[in-house]
């Protein structure tokens, strides 16, 4: 993935962290300001940019968001190349992996432009502010909640249902959303064992709370349900192999695999999904994972309700 030290892109490689029990440790995001009506930062249609790969699960956040909240002409994308380079994430000069807002190649090109200059990960979701000219943040958790700031479409955390989506999101965060690349990145059976357990285990505990309801929190889709979709979208096509999370497949949870087509069937949601790239992107050359880049064919999944 590459690095930036001072402003400066590196193209060295560290590779996943690890702690010395061989559990993979996810690299916190540190570019974390915030939109709010009284500045600096205010929700205004058209003055922002967000930079994602269709990919990333993480920036499926922001663009479910996104087309969820009704922001899809209020806030501009690019997308980047499913497969990064030596250059990290990079774009096309035209066609839909062009960027249409600073016109760069490489996304490490838009960290660069950041005061004080970033030392990091360059990572996606990324949202720019074209008036200040810098990144506003790099946190998808932090994007979607701004997002709710521009005061269209539902509320995703009502206040309300705020605690129990909070210990939802936590839970799933741990042991779902990072717990996949807790098991795909671990480095000894004991790390592996232990992520790969607590998945299903959280799996299994939502295949059971579902009974009887159709979202996670309350009767309406909320940030919980937002936040596990990702997750869910690529779980057969990609974690269930590339990441060794094959204790069971999602279309074997009878009331999560009707959950995930629900909300796979929400207006705008479907074209937030790529099942194709999920595929090139985890089963791109890797020599932990895919050594020889060999992507397969299937699975092929019928998501219709």
């Amino acid at each position: 993935m590459g690095l930036m030290v001072k402003g400066v892109w590196h193209p060295e490689d560290p590779g996943p962290g690890t702690d010395e029990h061989g559990r993979f440790l996810r690299a916190r995001s540190t570019i974390r300001h915030w939109i709010t009506p009284d500045g600096p930062f205010t929700p205004e249609p058209g003055r922002y940019h967000l930079y994602v790969a269709i990919n990333c699960p993480w920036a499926h956040r922001a663009l479910l968001a996104r087309v969820i909240l009704g922001l899809e002409e209020a806030i501009g994308v690019s997308y980047a190349r499913v497969r990064r380079t030596e250059e990290g994430w990079v774009f096309d000069d035209v066609g839909p992996h062009a960027d249409p807002c600073l016109h760069v190649r490489a996304l490490h090109e838009v960290y660069a432009r950041q005061r004080p200059p970033y030392t990091g990960r360059v990572t996606v979701p990324v949202l720019w502010d074209r008036q200040t000219e810098q990144i506003v943040s790099n946190e998808s958790a932090d994007i979607v909640r701004m997002f709710g700031s521009f005061g269209r479409g539902p509320d995703l955390t009502p206040p309300g249902l705020a605690p129990e989506i909070e210990e939802w999101n936590a839970l799933i965060y741990r042991t779902v959303n990072n717990g996949v690349y807790r098991a795909g990145f671990a480095r000894t059976q004991a790390a592996y064992d232990e992520a790969v357990t607590a998945l299903f285990d959280t799996l299994d505990r939502i295949e059971a709370h579902l009974e009887g309801r159709d979202w996670l929190v309350g009767e309406r889709f909320t940030e919980a349900d937002l936040r596990l979709f990702p997750t869910l979208a690529r779980f057969d096509v990609a974690y269930h192999y590339a990441f060794k999370c094959n204790i069971r497949r999602l279309v074997d949870y009878p009331r999560l695999w009707a959950y995930a087509r629900r909300i796979y069937h929400m207006p705008g949601v479907a074209g937030t999904v790529d099942f194709e790239a999920y595929k090139q992107g985890y089963f791109a050359p890797s020599p932990l994972r895919n050594p020889l880049g060999i992507v397969p064919r299937g699975p092929l999944i019928d998501w219709s309700l």
